[in-house]
């Protein structure tokens, strides 16, 4: 339990520096960071009793609905949020030893470093996307019901 609330705690700090760089305001400067704790946190829970690439992706899926609902709620882009809350999860000690492998000429620890980081950013990649496409198509679902039943009476 401790480990969760550190690891929620430094991923929060982490996000919430970042928000500064990229010129984050009002009342997303509180709500992205929260997302890339929230991701985080379901990573190192996940970690334990699933393979990595699994925690990844749903990371990323609990990352994406969190930015979905919000972006709705404060009416904002939902790339807002998703720019923040990723951050944790990129793999950029996976870019760097790929890098250094390949430099150092060690081709097999090169290509193992890469395929892993390839890995990781496709299930972000994939975790975004799922849901995107799920919203865009419920709120398609949604549209073309009100227009079929618009010659309908009231009820």
């Amino acid at each position: 339990m401790l480990e969760m609330l550190y690891a929620f705690g430094t991923s929060f700090i982490a996000c919430f520096a970042f928000c500064f760089i990229l010129n984050v305001r009002d009342r997303i400067l509180f709500f992205a960071p929260l997302g890339g704790a929230l991701c985080w946190v379901v990573y190192e829970f996940l970690l334990p009793f699933a393979p990595m690439m699994v925690c990844y992706f749903s990371a990323t899926v609990a990352l994406s609905i969190y930015a979905e609902l919000l972006a709705r709620l404060l009416k904002t882009p939902v790339t807002s949020f998703l720019l923040i809350g990723l951050l944790p999860l990129v793999p950029g000690g996976g870019i760097y030893y790929t890098m250094e492998y390949a430099l150092a000429g060690e081709f097999t620890a090169f290509l193992s470093k890469l395929l892993e980081t390839i890995s990781i950013a496709g299930c972000l990649a994939l975790g975004v996307l799922v849901v995107s496409t799920v919203v865009r198509f419920g709120r398609l679902v949604k549209k073309h019901a009100k227009k079929d039943c618009s010659h309908l009476p009231p009820a």
